[in-house]
């Protein structure tokens, strides 16, 4: 299960994503769905702390993979990204090395 509690993101001082509430069964397929510029894109990244890279944003709020917040300290990173997956639209490589990226 994947909950979302009062989660907040800006970009800078922009606020992008306000007081999101979100249950997300296990194993099921789940659409987000909305107008270009809503927000769908920033929320996928908030859930696999793709955010971590981009420099000037900021999430307040709790992301819990099975009752376990993905935002605490010391959580490994890379642990929650191979369990929320996301398929974008067009490849984007993270801002690493090619290497790293592969």
């Amino acid at each position: 299960m994947l909950t979302v509690r009062n989660l907040n993101v800006w970009y800078g001082g922009q606020l992008a994503l306000r007081n999101i509430d979100l249950d997300l069964p296990a194993r099921q397929i789940t659409a987000i769905i909305g107008p270009s510029g809503c927000g769908k894109s920033t929320l996928l990244k908030s859930l696999n702390r793709l955010l971590d890279l981009a420099e000037g944003v900021r999430v307040s709020g709790e992301v819990l993979i099975d009752g376990a917040d993905i935002y605490a300290p010391g959580v490994d990173v890379t642990e929650v990204r191979t369990r929320v997956g996301m398929l974008a639209q067009k490849p984007f490589p993270l801002p690493l090395s090619i290497y790293e990226n592969v």
